[in-house]
């Protein structure tokens, strides 16, 4: 009896070693990679330039945002020195004319904010496609089973990010 358990368990050793060397040598051909999409925003150069051109095309009107901004403080400031000396019309009136411009302030400002953001996000987009299309490229030439964009934690060995940097920026999206 000694013998048949000695038997079984030697035959059990053995298929578990059989498996553990089929599951490792098919981990082995299962490759997996990284891309950073924040450093893809921050690094790429479709994203730089998509950055420089929003900037470009939305400055003049945060310029004047700015500017509407700081003009309404200065009124209201001069009310808040005058308020005392004036009489309970004007001061109504002046408070009026204060609460309007403070309301067309407020709407121009939440309507270049959601300008800007769709702008943004058309752009930033743009630079999604690029970058996924640099990916699969990466993946298909490098024969990687499966890319990951967000992860809790990355060994630094499956980081492919600078590869597709290095396509993106080189201009190489087919």
């Amino acid at each position: 009896m000694n013998y048949l358990l000695r038997r079984s368990f030697a035959s059990i050793l053995f298929g578990g070693l059989l498996v553990s060397a089929q599951m490792q040598a098919q981990a082995q051909e299962f490759r997996i990679g990284f891309v950073s999409t924040d450093r893809i925003f921050k690094e790429a150069s479709t994203a730089k330039s998509a950055q420089l051109k929003l900037e470009q095309e939305f400055s003049k009107r945060e310029k004047e945002i700015i500017d509407l901004g700081a003009a309404l403080k200065t009124l209201a400031d001069t009310f808040d020195r005058e308020a005392p000396t004036l009489s309970a019309g004007q001061r109504t009136t002046r408070q009026k004319q204060l609460v309007e411009q403070d309301r067309d302030f407020q709407r121009k400002r939440r309507e270049f904010q959601e300008d800007l953001n769709a702008r943004k996000n058309e752009e930033l987009q743009q630079v999604i496609e690029r970058a996924n299309k640099v990916v699969k490229q990466v993946a298909e030439a490098e024969k990687y089973d499966l890319i990951l964009q967000d992860a809790v934690y990355v060994n630094p060995r499956l980081d492919i990010t600078d590869k597709v940097l290095k396509v993106l920026n080189s201009n190489g999206v087919k």
